[in-house]
Order: C-alpha cells, then structure tokens, then sequence
C-alpha cells in the first residue's frame, strides 16, 4: 500500500515537471560580459557627432523647446501692446457674446485687439467707429487644420454650421455701424463645399442691411477650399470688395508652418481665380520671423505680383503657446519699412508693414484711406507719367 503511493506520488511529480517544461520559454544563457541585441545596434549606429554636423536644412522648430541650448529671442518692447479698453470695444464684445458669434481676433489671441476694435482716436465718436475693425470668423471656433502657427482649437469633426450665423453676424455689423468688416473662417474640410455658401450668403445678408450700414466695405478672408476653385468662386461672385487668402510664408517654408493639405502653389491659384472672376481688390498676407531669407521673400512677392495681388501685408510671427512653431527672430521696425518700400516698388497698390500688423490690422483705415479713395490709382498713374516721360527723352531705339 506504501509503495503504491509511493509510485503514484512519483508519477504526478515527473507529470508536473514535464508539463512547466513544456509552457516556459526557455531562458538562453550569455556569458556574462555579452551585450544584447538592442546595444550593439546602437554600438553600430550614428554617433551625436553625425547628428550635430553640417548646416541644419531647416530654421523652423516646432513644439516646447524646453531643455534646448538655444533660448527663444527675447520679446523686445516694440511688440508689447496696451490692455485694451474703449467704449467701441467694449460694444463689440458685448453684442459678440449676445449673438454667440466668434472672432479670429479672440481665438488667434491678436495683440491689436483693443487698436481695432477701438476704432480712431481725436475723431467723433461716429467717425471712430466707422475707422474700427472686427474681424468676424464664421463656421464656428473649431478648425480641421492644424497649422504650426495657429490657436485655434482643431478637430476632425468640428460641431455643425450654425443655419442662424449669417443673419446675426449681419445683425451685429449694422449695429456696430463700422465701416469696415472683415469676414474670415476655420477651414472647414469636413463640408462638401468647405462652407462656400455660408460664406457667401453671410456677405449677401450684410449688403442687404445696407439702410443701416450703407457705407460698409466687406473683405472675405477664406482658406483654400481644398483647392476648388469652383468653391472660390461662390465667395467671389458674392458682392464683397476685397477676396483675402494669406500664404502666410515663403514657398520654402510652407510644408513646415502651414497644415501639409495647404501648399503655396495653392494659394496662388486661389487669389488668381478669384481676380478672374471680378474681384476690385485681392490681398495676401505674409508673416516674418519664422527662418525665411531675402531672397525668399523677394521671390513670393515677385509670385503675388505676376497674379495681380494688390494688397500685401507684413507682420511678425508671435508664438501664441509653447506648443507651437518657435520664432526665429524678432523682425526690427526698419526691416519691416524697408520691405514697405520694396514691396511699393514693385507695384503693390497698397502695403502694411510693422511688426505688429496682422492681415486685417487696421484693415478699415488703410483700404478706406489708401485704396477706395484712389491713392492708389494716382500713385500708378503718376509711375506710368514718369515712365512715358522717361521713355520720351529717351527717344526712339
């Protein structure tokens, strides 16, 4: 009886043991001193002086830079602006909030907020507001891009259009009594149309308020529409006064700044479409500050020039968080005037230049004062005087 417990407790011990034999991974046995697999590769591999030699492709640095041996340039205190205030301001942001409407002012965190929506100072209350400008962005506060340089929230599926937004934006501009408005807009590539036609019957809403608002100038500042230029033309054709579509920065620097579905060549086609199809005015923007050359920027303005772009504008690229593209550097006031004047020169009709101008900034002063009221005009005029006359003492080759 012993023994043939005995012989059964045996019998489930091997059992035992050849079952764990059989589930467990066998182990493989190193010498000591013998590196894995995963050192050798790195043993084998780049060294850091592979990484840190040569000229970097590249100025632009993306996210938080933090523990980086080069510090971010100092804000210098030309760039430094006022708390805004203002009874102009203060109209616009109430009536804003009443009727649930957004501004790229706001969302894009711009730093002359309280300039524009304040309106001219020594003026009569009247007349100051008519010189202010908001900058309204239809379709919501949520953006399907995700452009480097940007705050605005983002989303694949931003919420829906809101059916009421083109009768209260135009309800909330003729009460303001501005004389200039600027429309922009998230992209939208989650509509068919990238929100074409919510545009374009917000601008139609507005001009019919015209016993209100008679003299109101409306600029159209619109993404791309993923390249449709059929969609372009529906805000074309719209009755606006200035089509704006920023390119935001050299050829060269596009893939790195902007959201990789827009492209520079892109841009062009748009503001050229948009000529085409009868547009007075078309206007693009520019940011400096972001690693871009000379010779980069010479050859995007020789680009807007050959499509007929008539309105340029500069400004310097401010990092709005620390998650965003890193600035490059801080653009000096005399390299902005000085790029003022090459632009001119080359036959903008009308150029803003200063580091803290945006594509909108000011927008009612400077298209009222220098564009509509033909100072434009004469300044072709008088080139075109001075060429002939040129030409004429010249004579004939």
């Amino acid at each position: 009886m012993v023994t043939q417990a005995l012989k059964l407790s045996f019998r489930h011990s091997t059992l035992y043991r050849t079952q764990v034999r059989c589930l467990a991974t066998p182990s493989s046995v190193s010498p000591p001193n013998a590196k894995s697999g995963f050192s050798q590769s790195l043993d084998n591999g780049p060294s850091l002086d592979d990484f840190i030699s040569g000229e970097p492709v590249q100025k632009v640095v993306l996210g938080n830079t933090k523990g980086q041996h080069s510090p971010s340039p100092r804000l210098p205190d030309f760039l430094k602006t006022k708390i805004p205030s203002g009874d102009s301001f203060h109209k616009i942001k109430k009536d804003l909030r009443g009727l649930n409407l957004h501004t790229v002012c706001e969302e894009a965190r711009c730093p002359n907020i309280g300039d524009c929506w304040g309106g001219k100072e020594g003026v009569s209350e009247e007349e100051g507001r008519r010189a202010a400008t908001a900058t309204i962005m239809l379709m919501g506060d949520t953006c399907t891009r995700g452009c480097r340089f940007c705050s605005v929230k983002t989303s694949r599926t931003p919420p829906p259009l809101d059916p009421h937004e083109p009768e209260n934006t135009a309800e909330a501009i003729s009460r303001w009594g501005l004389g200039y408005i600027v429309l922009t807009s998230v992209d939208r590539d989650d509509l068919l149309d990238g929100g074409a036609h919510h545009f374009a019957e917000t601008i139609r809403k507005i001009k019919q308020k015209r016993v209100l608002a008679p003299n109101i100038l409306v600029e159209a500042l619109t993404g791309d529409f993923a390249g449709s230029l059929d969609h372009v033309s529906v805000v074309a054709k719209s009755g606006l006064d200035v089509y704006a579509h920023n390119v935001e920065t050299v050829e060269a620097l596009t893939p790195y700044v902007r959201d990789r579905r827009a492209t520079f060549r892109q841009s062009l086609k748009v503001l050229q479409h948009a000529k085409k199809e009868g547009v007075r005015i078309t206007k693009t923007s520019i940011m400096l500050g972001v690693g871009e050359n000379e010779d980069q920027v010479m050859d995007a303005l020789r680009e807007l020039r050959r499509i007929d772009v008539d309105v340029v504008t500069f400004g310097q690229y401010m990092r709005p968080t620390k998650r965003h593209m890193k600035v490059d550097r801080y653009v000096e006031p005399a390299e902005f005037d000085r790029w003022k004047r090459v632009a001119e020169d080359i036959g903008f009709l009308y150029v803003a230049s200063g580091p803290l101008v945006r594509s909108s900034y000011k927008a009612g002063e400077y298209f009222i004062e220098n564009v509509l009221k033909g100072k434009g005009t004469e300044k072709r005029t008088e080139k075109l005087i001075v060429d002939e006359t040129a030409a004429s003492q010249r004579g004939p080759i």
